[in-house]
């Protein structure tokens, strides 16, 4: 193994600690992902070395929840990938409506918008009264603007052209009140969602369920959490339960990649096989 440059000891370490004070585990992260974040927070602190860093992450709480939500994967957008709502239309909705209820887990939920966005869908499939959705992630700060389910005004064209190009079969307005500046979510669409902490790399099974959505979770961790990981899911879907990864991720690389069917090879949709 080459030896590390000064600056990932330094990361190695501010990781460690990270770990070892308030017990959140980002040391099998990607390198690149890490490096890119941590270099971030210290260039808005106005550090110098990432070892300036670690004094006020073992000491100052609310610098510790900053780097925190720095290392958090926050990127999403309402109906984000708007062709892999329509293969869910077209074939999950197919096998979702053979069950009397449905449990959805969507792991790594960030701040909600693709929580939503499966509630929409839901609703507009007759299938929302059945269903709950399970919407974990180890982010506080990021759960608690999910629950909210308040967006700026500025996203809500976006999200409309994708609701559209999604198959949506309403009017995207249907399910926001909005003033001038910020958009809310309707409360039915929240009712049958349970948001829980829940942390990928040191938590076990969350529950038993139908459908796991990680989209563009797992390319952010190194292989050896990536299999874990895939083994919490396998262990928590039911047989014939379906599994939706990111546009990066794939099976192909699994331990588990035989276990599973694929269902559209291209939106990274698996059926967990019987």
């Amino acid at each position: 193994m080459a030896a590390k440059d000064s600056t990932g000891i330094e990361i190695d370490l501010l990781l460690e600690a990270l770990y070892q004070k308030y017990g959140y585990d980002f040391r099998q992260y990607s390198d690149a992902h890490i490096k890119r974040r941590i270099t971030n927070r210290m260039v808005l602190s106005g550090y110098n070395t990432v070892s300036e860093m670690q004094f006020q992450l073992l000491h100052n709480k609310s610098f510790a929840n900053d780097l925190l939500h720095d290392l958090s994967i926050t990127v999403t957008e309402m109906f984000r990938d708007p062709n892999f709502y329509r293969s869910v239309r077209e074939k999950i909705i197919p096998i979702l409506k053979t069950y009397p209820f449905i449990k959805i887990w969507h792991a790594g939920c960030s701040t909600g918008e693709e929580v939503y966005s499966m509630a929409i869908l839901l609703t507009e499939e007759g299938l929302m009264e059945r269903a709950t959705i399970y919407a974990t992630d180890f982010n506080q700060r990021a759960l608690d603007e999910a629950k909210q389910g308040i967006f700026s005004n500025n996203l809500i064209k976006e999200y409309t052209s994708n609701y559209q190009a999604s198959g949506g079969k309403a009017s995207f307005s249907d399910y926001y009140i909005a003033d001038d500046n910020m958009a809310i979510m309707n409360k039915n669409l929240k009712k049958n969602i349970v948001w829980a902490n829940h942390n990928l790399v040191t938590d076990s099974v969350f529950a038993e369920v139908h459908m796991i959505l990680c989209r563009n979770v797992l390319i952010y961790f190194k292989r050896e959490l990536q299999n874990k990981v895939h083994r919490m899911f396998y262990e928590s879907l039911i047989n014939g339960g379906v599994l939706c990864l990111g546009s990066k991720e794939g099976m192909y690389f699994s331990e588990l990649k035989d276990v599973y069917q694929e269902l559209d090879a291209k939106q990274k949709i698996f059926k967990k096989k019987y």
